[in-house]
């Protein structure tokens, strides 16, 4: 925060300069709104919270026990309701994020309707999920200090100097909502120009975090369903140069390129690369292509592809769609290269998606990265995709009988069902998944842990709740005991709906600018005062 006596100080030399055309302005008054108004463009955002993540990322480092977190938003109000519960019942924002999941926006937010994670919504609507979430975090803060204003001259009425000094204090030491935001960019939507120009929108929105993937642009799936085609390793690091770029042509010299693969769920590539050295990417990329051996031109159909790989000729198996097979189980190895690719050409970090949440398969992938880039960090997708009952049932239920422990009282097939639910087996499931982030943390190297898609269930749980009894037996009293009640019981902000949605805010401008005339909201019969 800038210093808010400097600030006072500062209109008050300003308004003595300008004489008695600016008697009616209020130093102080200036220098509040000043003060709720700390970011002015998204580059300054982008900016500051870059620097932000930079920070963590050396922190995590230091000390794998500093990892951090993320919840997926696909609203600006969303976002700010994380930022204000986190603060409420944390006390800092330090170490959490937002997550901008593509798939939440073609779900949500596309205008042609509902879309499945297929890059088909509008681009635009990447930035302006970024613009508006910022605008709801920096109105979080104009909200909160706007309270503290009200404090201070309450504390200056009463003559409480210790008080007045109190809050003072607070106002110079405000921790703000803007935190970092990891955006998804898909696979860039087009190629490496169209990359770098919607990077562009994101970075002036305020992202100082771009995540991108390397699957095909206009075959793009959701990264936990089938069809996944991947792209040679010299298209991707063109979209992580075009970010780059971006970045630094806005000046945000330390903004953070994530670089995804896909590979390990991945069994198709479009594109056969051009190899001119047998150590070349392109001879590793297609070195994993399915092959069959070319003795003679009687091995050779009518429109077949051939390429001389480690000095014989071979056919790809290339499917009637035109794309091509990778071999067999070799996801592991294209995701290990991958990794490496990336972070030794402008990368900072990784994510690698995975069908399962399962540590030691992560970790066997990070211990394979990390022979090459020792410090090397993912962000990885807690993903409401994954069955996490289901996963660790079975993962403690194989850990037990690989140590000798009777299971014969659980069905492996059947751990889901709700007489398990109080067992043994389910309670140990339960810590490992309570301690599955600490853990993967220290022994996978996960830097930040993400859900995509929290609040898409949220709502769809609570509205679930509210309509069956709403418009069932308990009526009002649905809204009233299942929502209103508990906002009362545990102090959620938005039971004051008007102060959430600005109207204090409003009021007090009025009296900035009309003075002892402003027609203020908050009088006696605001309805709002009922709720203390």
């Amino acid at each position: 925060m800038s210093n808010y006596q400097s600030d006072i100080d500062a209109v008050v030399k300003l308004r003595a300069e300008q004489g008695s055309a600016w008697g009616a302005i209020s130093a102080e008054s200036a220098a509040r709104m000043k003060a709720q108004n700390r970011f002015k463009t998204g580059i300054d955002i982008a900016k500051y919270t870059a620097g932000i993540m930079r920070k963590d990322m050396a922190d995590y480092d230091a000390d794998s026990s500093q990892y951090t977190q993320s919840l997926g938003c696909w609203h600006g109000f969303i976002g700010q309701q994380k930022m204000l519960a986190i603060k409420k019942h944390h006390g800092t924002t330090d170490k959490r994020y937002l997550y901008l999941s593509g798939w939440m926006i073609a779900a949500l937010r596309s205008e042609f309707g509902p879309l499945p994670d297929q890059s088909m919504h509008e681009k635009t609507s990447v930035p302006a999920l970024i613009e508006e979430l910022y605008t709801f975090l920096r109105q979080a803060d104009a909200r909160e200090l706007g309270h503290l204003f009200h404090d201070l001259d309450d504390a200056r009425a009463a003559g409480d100097e210790v008080k007045e000094k109190q809050v003072l204090n607070d106002i110079e030491n405000y921790e703000t909502h803007v935190v970092p935001i990891i955006a998804d960019i898909d696979a860039g939507f087009g190629n490496e120009e169209a990359t770098y120009l919607l990077a562009k929108a994101m970075i002036e929105a305020g992202a100082c975090a771009i995540q991108v993937e390397n699957q095909v642009s206009d075959a793009k799936q959701c990264g936990h369903q089938d069809g996944k085609v991947t792209v040679p390793h010299e298209d991707f690091l063109a979209k992580i140069n075009a970010i780059r770029y971006a970045f630094l042509e806005l000046g945000v010299d330390d903004g953070v390129i994530v670089a995804r693969t896909d590979s390990l769920g991945a069994g198709l590539t479009q594109k056969i690369p051009v190899s001119t050295d047998a150590g070349d990417l392109a001879h590793k990329y297609n070195a994993f292509l399915e092959t069959t051996e070319v003795a003679s031109a009687d091995d050779v159909n009518e429109g077949d592809v051939i390429i001389k790989q480690d000095g014989k000729l071979v056919k790809p198996v290339r499917l009637p769609n035109g794309l091509y097979k990778f071999k067999e189980d070799t996801g592991v190895e294209r995701c290990v290269l991958d990794c490496i690719t990336s972070l030794q050409n402008g990368a900072d970090l990784l994510w690698i998606e995975t069908e399962k949440p399962h540590v030691r398969q992560i970790g066997s992938m990070v211990d394979a990265i990390r022979q090459t880039i020792p410090n090397a960090k993912l962000v990885y997708n807690n993903s409401p995709s994954f069955n996490w009952t289901l996963n660790f049932r079975q993962q403690v239920f194989d850990a037990w009988a690989e140590a000798g422990k009777d299971v014969s009282a659980y069905d492996r097939d059947a751990l889901m069902s709700i007489d398990y639910d109080d067992s043994e087996l389910s309670l140990a499931a339960d810590e490992k998944i309570q301690s599955f982030q600490a853990d993967a943390a220290r022994e996978a190297g996960i830097f930040h842990h993400l859900i995509t898609l929290p609040t898409y269930h949220t709502a769809a749980l609570s509205t679930d709740n509210l309509a069956k009894g709403y418009f069932g037996e308990e009526g009002m009293l649905a809204y009233v005991k299942g929502v209103q009640r508990k906002e009362l019981r545990e102090g959620i902000a938005c039971v004051k709906h008007q102060d959430m949605a600005g109207s204090n805010m409003g009021d007090d401008h009025k009296e900035y600018f009309s003075g002892d005339q402003a027609l203020k909201a908050s009088g006696e019969d605001n309805t709002m005062n009922q709720f203390g």
